[in-house]
């Protein structure tokens, strides 16, 4: 028998009417599956977590059947309780599946700390930027004897000498003692 003949029979085209009819019913048990075991069309509604403890938000994402997965905690922010979230993903809102990771991020205990710059034999105007530029904040301005006017000569916080170097929680305040340009007198 010829191939032309073969594809011209009605043995083939029984058998091209079962190979359809066969992958239609197999497509449509798959998608079926599919539906159950994803369970699809059913979503859960993320909770708002900003500024809730770590305790409170494990009890609320069990209760929704959502998981908790905490990243890095960021820059301190005043506004938030410490260890509390202060971001999430996905959004307070957001439908989701069930069991979905929530990712948190987290508002650690207080503001990192940063190094004091070296500012010693500096203007006050270069001193001030320099400072303010690494998050400390320039408190009050003591003056003693110097020759150099403005000049810092020395740093304090909280009213102790503090060193190059040091560490110090940022926005904590600098008090710094400067030149007044009159010569010391002996």
């Amino acid at each position: 028998m010829s191939i032309i003949k073969f594809l011209t029979s009605k043995v083939f085209f029984k058998q091209l009417a079962l190979a359809v009819v066969a992958i239609v019913v197999f497509c449509f048990l798959l998608l079926k599956w599919l539906d159950v075991t994803t369970n699809n069309g059913e979503f859960v509604t993320v909770p708002d977590l900003k500024g809730k403890s770590l305790e409170t938000v494990k009890i609320e994402l069990d209760d929704n059947d959502l998981v908790m997965q905490v990243q890095d905690s960021s820059n301190f922010n005043p506004n938030y309780p410490k260890f509390s979230v202060i971001e999430q993903d996905p959004v307070a809102g957001a439908k989701v599946k069930e069991n979905r990771k929530i990712y948190l991020t987290l508002n650690p205990s207080g503001y990192r700390k940063v190094g004091v710059p070296d500012i010693l034999r500096k203007t006050y105007r270069q001193a001030k930027p320099t400072l303010e530029a690494l998050g400390f904040k320039v408190g009050e301005k003591t003056y003693i004897d110097n020759i150099g006017k403005d000049v810092v000569l020395g740093i304090k916080h909280k009213g102790k000498n503090i060193s190059i170097g040091d560490k110090l929680p940022l926005t904590s305040t600098i008090d710094l003692v400067l030149g007044n340009g009159k010569r010391a007198s002996n």
